[in-house]
């Protein structure tokens, strides 16, 4: 057993190191994967599958953003100065950073056999590409050139998050990966990449001291916001195309009214307040509401074309 040296961590450092706010948009990947599949194919849902995909799901996630906090803290990243949130446990307790890193292996070993299980009544097929983004998910943070350090970053993590989890979380049910499977993916990619920049754009300042080459750096204070607005109003557009194209009837996406309307406000403060270590928390706490309610509407979206199609409204 490793010597830890430093404090003692409580329960409070476990949360803090997996960052457990953040779990939000895993689990809304995993509502609405499982949810398109329960509104498609009902007589071929399964809450075990369901439950043990959750379990794996939150084990790589909170195992992802665990490497995630010890890389940022070992590189510089994390400092006192740039966490004007007082929430990075390795940065305001004297814990040693070993912690994070091997809680995080230990989370992945816990999802290894949850993955196994999936695959054993879903194919092995999922297995392997549950092993393939945990590899991903592991250079996305670590390594010698971190994905995250890259302008690509919130594109690669919004499409592992979203369209790929998404579609996993489908296709254990329905054991079909079809176009309009693919399509119900995206605008949760956009609007996972949207949380993304605007994390790299308060961030800015301390990322580029700590060498770090993300979009929001390589555009600059004037325009770091602009994927921000770019993204969320391509999500909105993409559950348009949703409607247009027939995957999900036009009039069933009548909730997602409510959420684009409260992104074009959000989107605005955010705006005016700015971008900075300063304006990071009501910044992100902005912009996960406009995402909590994004997939909470398309969720009842996917309900409401449900009962249209079984009463014959569409």
């Amino acid at each position: 057993m490793a010597h830890y040296r430093g404090e003692s961590p409580g329960i409070g450092d476990f949360l803090r190191i997996v960052d457990i706010r953040t779990k939000i948009v895993s689990v809304s990947s995993l509502l609405i994967g499982s949810g398109w599949a329960l509104a498609t194919a009902p007589d071929r849902f399964s809450w075990a599958l369901f439950a043990l995909m959750a379990a794996a799901t939150l084990a790589i996630d909170m195992g992802t953003t665990g490497f995630n906090s010890y890389f940022d803290f070992i590189s510089g990243v994390d400092t006192k100065a740039s966490d004007q949130e007082r929430f990075k446990a390795l940065v305001q307790r004297d814990l040693d950073p070993r912690i994070a890193r091997d809680l995080s292996f230990a989370l992945y070993a816990l999802a290894v056999p949850l993955g196994l299980a999936i695959a054993a009544r879903a194919g092995w097929g999922v297995a392997a590409t549950g092993a393939a983004c945990m590899v991903f998910a592991y250079y996305y943070s670590g390594g010698p050139s971190a994905i995250s350090r890259t302008p690509v970053g919130e594109f690669f993590a919004g499409g592992l998050l979203g369209s790929v989890l998404i579609g996993v979380a489908a296709f254990i049910h329905t054991q079909r990966l079809d176009l309009a499977t693919v399509l119900v993916g995206i605008p949760s990619s956009l609007v996972i990449a949207a949380i993304l920049s605007t994390n790299n754009a308060c961030d800015r300042v301390g990322d580029a001291q700590a060498g770090r080459h993300t979009l929001a750096i390589a555009l600059g204070p004037e325009r770091a916001h602009w994927p921000i607005f770019a993204l969320v109003t391509a999500g909105f557009a993409a559950i348009v195309a949703l409607g247009v194209f027939g995957v999900v009837p036009l009039v069933a996406l009548a909730p997602m009214a409510l959420p684009a309307l409260i992104a074009a406000r959000t989107l605005a403060h955010m705006k005016l307040r700015g971008w900075s270590h300063g304006t990071k928390a009501p910044n992100m706490g902005g912009i996960s509401l406009v995402f909590l309610l994004f997939t909470a509407c398309l969720l009842a979206s996917f309900a409401l074309a449900r009962v249209l199609s079984r009463t014959g409204g569409v």
